[in-house]
């Protein structure tokens, strides 16, 4: 008989985004139904910012902050949190052996570069030959790498020392899904000890809202709350780091547990009319183990993006006694990091033993002021790639 699965704990958070940086000022934020929202810097479109942060803290030297491209030092900086929070920074031993999952993005584009390769090329008298001049002639020997997510695990090992194994994973939403569900399978499965798995994401980007924008995902005009808007994304500055590890390995460093990771499941649904809804539906099915009725809410990723949020909605709304909460309202959408960002706020919501407050008017989100022992964790991707995670509070 095989032996069966061993307990994974989440031991550290470290979360950064509009709100601030660390689980205080993100709790107080949620409950104070807080968001800051730019539709200025970037308009139409609209953005939730990153809260300044003191990088020097997490990022100690001045020659690393400046190789990195912001979702790189948001990573790092994110990472860094969550390794002091689950009290293993600087503990050499301990990051020697710590394994590492990331899920990013790619680098920015040189949006001058852009520009002036746009406006010019269509003056030249040999295009093709211009094109091809100016690529060899304006962009860094390192623009290839610098696309890589795994840029993000190499400053996270060199800034704080995590020199396990290492993974790293793009494709948006379902990449953020895979890292956690691949580090909590080879904790339960004994292939692993302590981990550290989450993600960043830079939405203050011109290039990303445009590509975005020209797919019809962008919100555009005023702003609203995730479950009542018509059509549309507001893209959000995020990091999300989780630690998590094999109960037996806490216990015998005395770490205490603010959560218990149970269960972690990802399908991609083709999109045709009702597959998302049936895929929740599916997925809520074969949560281990089996919600407590009465004690469970919803932690939903929601994008604001059709028809994959109107399709989470019809979801919820078969199940009208569980809360739930779309926490792209108030911190906006970072595709990677997301899924990490909302187990991080799962875990929070856990540890006080009460669901923050709803954000929208629209019905989907009701108050709830009873007991809560787990929380469901969604995310539906803005086109493709759902997942769903299981959290329970250890009392």
């Amino acid at each position: 008989m095989a032996d069966a699965p061993r307990e994974t704990w989440i031991t550290g958070i470290g979360i950064v985004s509009c709100l601030g940086e660390g689980a205080e000022a993100h709790w107080q934020g949620l409950t104070e139904r807080r968001s800051n929202v730019d539709a200025e810097t970037f308009a139409p479109h609209l953005v939730h910012p990153l809260a300044p942060l003191n990088l020097d803290l997490q990022i100690p030297k001045k020659g690393d902050q400046r190789q990195m491209e912001a979702w790189q030092r948001i990573g790092t900086y994110a990472a860094g949190l969550a390794l002091a929070d689950a009290g293993v920074k600087g503990n050499a031993d301990l990051l020697s052996h710590m394994d590492m999952v990331v899920a990013a993005g790619g680098g920015e584009r040189d949006i001058a570069v852009d520009g002036t390769i746009l406006t010019n090329k269509s003056k030249a008298a040999n295009p093709e030959a211009f094109l091809n001049e100016r690529l060899m002639s304006d962009l860094r020997p390192t623009l290839f790498l610098a696309q890589l997510s795994n840029l993000l695990a190499g400053n996270i090992s060199i800034v704080h020392g995590v020199t396990g194994s290492s993974r790293t994973f793009m494709g948006e939403e379902s990449a953020g899904v895979d890292a956690v569900r691949i580090a909590l399978a080879r904790i339960a499965g004994g292939q692993s000890e302590l981990a550290l798995v989450g993600g960043s994401h830079n939405g203050e980007r011109e290039d990303l809202l445009l590509l975005y924008d020209a797919g019809g995902h962008m919100l555009r005009g005023a702003f609203q709350p995730v479950w009542e808007r018509r059509n549309g994304m507001v893209l959000g500055s995020l990091g999300a780091f989780l630690v998590l590890e094999a109960r037996s390995h806490a216990e015998a460093r005395g770490a205490k547990p603010l959560a218990r990771l149970s269960t972690i499941m990802s399908e991609r649904s083709s999109r045709p009319a009702g597959s998302v809804t049936t895929a929740l539906a599916r997925m809520w099915q074969r949560l281990a183990p089996p919600p407590k009725a009465g004690r469970i809410a919803v932690i939903s990723g929601a994008t604001g993006a059709e028809p994959a949020t109107d399709e989470e909605r019809a979801w919820l709304k078969t199940m009208p006694d569980v809360p739930a909460r779309a926490t792209g309202s108030s911190l906006g959408h970072g595709f990677e990091p997301q899924f990490a960002m909302n187990i991080a706020l799962a875990t929070l919501a856990l540890g006080r033993e009460k669901l923050f407050p709803p954000f929208d008017s629209s019905g989907i989100e009701r108050a709830y002021e009873g007991p809560l022992d787990q929380v469901a964790v969604t995310a539906v991707g803005h086109w493709r790639g759902e997942g769903m995670a299981l959290v329970e509070a250890v009392r």
